[in-house]
């Protein structure tokens, strides 16, 4: 099944800041939020064993178990095993070392195996608290976690969580399968196989009105072609199009900051949020299915759905292509 055909609406919601991504978030703060998302009537949702260690999908488990099974779709990711001991020292997480310092304390088994993938998915059905998975996406087989060694794990991989995954998909436990990943290398290598093929993939921060080059080259043509979909995570690069401070889950250096400050120069000239120009930007691309913003505050998803649904105007993107803002190549929102 496409991910377009399986996956409803154009906005879902990521659950990465539910782990506790950079802050302790309270229990009541994150059930508001969920429970927001719930009522502006999202219905995908997306999340990880890996946000907090587990602690995003029991969040995510407490309101969709309460829900009709057959209500939402939801996708969760392989690669990580949750362990019920404590991590013994500081997790080695490649260039993302405290992204969750505040989550769980227990230890990550980080193996693509056919047997870790196995018991990742049973693991994440027990803190989800259903019966099923719509889509399952490998995880984070790319450098930003292993460096130079990315292909070792990708190869990993390839003969192990993607042929479960497509036993699974073809069996119909699962509806589709693909890669979740913060670079694009992986997906295009994955797109080149001729082992069974993907359904779709997730990418996240690099498809976005502040970065979005590099996957117009070869990614996005390849997938087109492939009727392979692509849902968009961090569609406000960590949270810099939003008015955060972080880009690449650090600190934006001084060179993102500027890029920033002249899209919204850009923005306040025709009166238009950059959230939802950030957005519709992400969602312009005819490979995009769906963007998977996080949240960790309820007045977030009415500010998301808002930016969904804000008219903005033609000369809006004019400006910022000749501004030399947004590639040549990259297909603008409908009436742009």
């Amino acid at each position: 099944m496409s991910l377009k055909e399986l996956i409803p609406g154009r906005l879902g919601f990521g659950t990465a800041p539910l782990g506790n991504m950079f802050r302790a978030i309270p229990e009541e703060e994150a059930r508001a939020t969920l429970a927001a998302a719930w009522e502006q009537g999202i219905r995908f949702y997306d999340t990880a064993p890996f946000y907090g260690a587990g602690l995003a999908e029991l969040r995510l488990g407490e309101l969709l178990s309460q829900q009709p099974r057959d209500a939402f779709v939801l996708a969760t990711k392989v690669g990580r095993v949750i362990l019920d001991e404590p991590e013994p020292g500081a997790r080695a997480l490649g260039e993302k070392g405290g992204l969750f310092q505040h989550g769980r304390p227990n230890a990550m088994l980080h193996e693509w195996t056919a047997d870790a993938t196995e018991r990742s998915i049973e693991g994440s059905l027990q803190r989800l608290g259903v019966d099923r998975l719509d889509i399952v996406w490998v995880h984070d087989i790319a450098q930003d976690f292993h460096g130079d060694l990315w292909l070792g794990t990708f190869e990993e991989a390839r003969t192990g969580a993607f042929r479960v995954l497509s036993r699974l998909r073809d069996e119909g436990v699962i509806k589709a399968w693909g890669l979740g990943v913060n670079r694009v290398e992986p997906i295009e290598l994955t797109l080149d196989l001729d082992e069974p093929q993907p359904d779709g993939f997730l990418l996240a921060g690099r498809y976005t009105l502040l970065d979005h080059e590099r996957p117009l080259e070869r990614l996005l043509p390849k997938a087109q072609e492939q009727g392979v979909g692509m849902v968009v995570g961090g569609p406000y690069s960590s949270g810099v199009l939003a008015g955060g401070t972080h880009f690449e889950y650090q600190d934006a250096p001084p060179e993102v900051v500027e890029r920033v400050r002249r899209i919204k120069e850009v923005a306040a000239r025709h009166a238009v949020s950059v959230k939802a120009a950030a957005l519709q930007f992400s969602l312009a691309h005819p490979v995009a299915v769906a963007a998977v913003p996080g949240a960790t505050k309820p007045s977030r998803i009415a500010e998301d759905v808002a930016a969904l649904h804000q008219e903005i105007p033609a000369d809006f993107w004019a400006d910022l292509r000749a501004s030399g803002l947004v590639s040549p190549a990259a297909p603008l929102p409908a009436g742009a």
